[in-house]
């Protein structure tokens, strides 16, 4: 198809040792979602988890990011737009159960507020822009190293 714009997203799934994973509800969109990001010019999608993370949440100190997929996912038909999203899932420690961070971006989204929580990912209500999608390949709370199957 000519014509498609492609951008590369860097998503995050972020747990606690509960299991629960972080979410927020932002303006603009119908659901949960998860911190994620367009990945600036020269950037992996590495980079660009932990600087969306830290910018959307204020959470700066995150454990074992490992890559869990990449997908393209289509954003809107005319004029094509794709996403090309790589997921991650890491852990960290946070205490608090729910707080409320400023976006600190310096773009479209600087000064928004998202009211972030934490949500039992067998759970949750749908996520925006089909975030929800690979939340079954994160580990479950058993134990760091048990992954939950596509089909849990």
């Amino acid at each position: 198809m000519t014509g498609v714009t492609y951008v590369q997203k860097a998503c995050a799934y972020i747990t606690r040792a509960t299991g629960e994973l972080l979410v927020f509800e932002g303006p603009g969109h119908d659901g949960l979602q998860i911190p994620k990001g367009t990945l600036e010019s020269g950037e992996s999608p590495r980079e660009a988890l932990f600087r969306e993370v830290l910018e959307e949440s204020g959470l700066g100190t995150l454990s074992g990011a490992k890559h869990l997929t990449t997908d393209v996912w289509t954003r809107r038909e005319e004029p094509p737009k794709r996403y090309v999203r790589h997921f991650f899932h890491a852990t960290v420690h946070e205490p608090r159960d729910r707080w409320t961070h400023t976006v600190t971006d310096g773009g479209e989204e600087h000064g928004a507020e998202f009211e972030f929580r934490w949500v039992r990912p067998s759970t949750a209500r749908e996520f925006a822009l089909d975030l929800d999608e690979y939340v079954g390949l994160l580990p479950t709370a058993a134990g760091p190293d048990t992954v939950a199957s596509a089909s849990d």
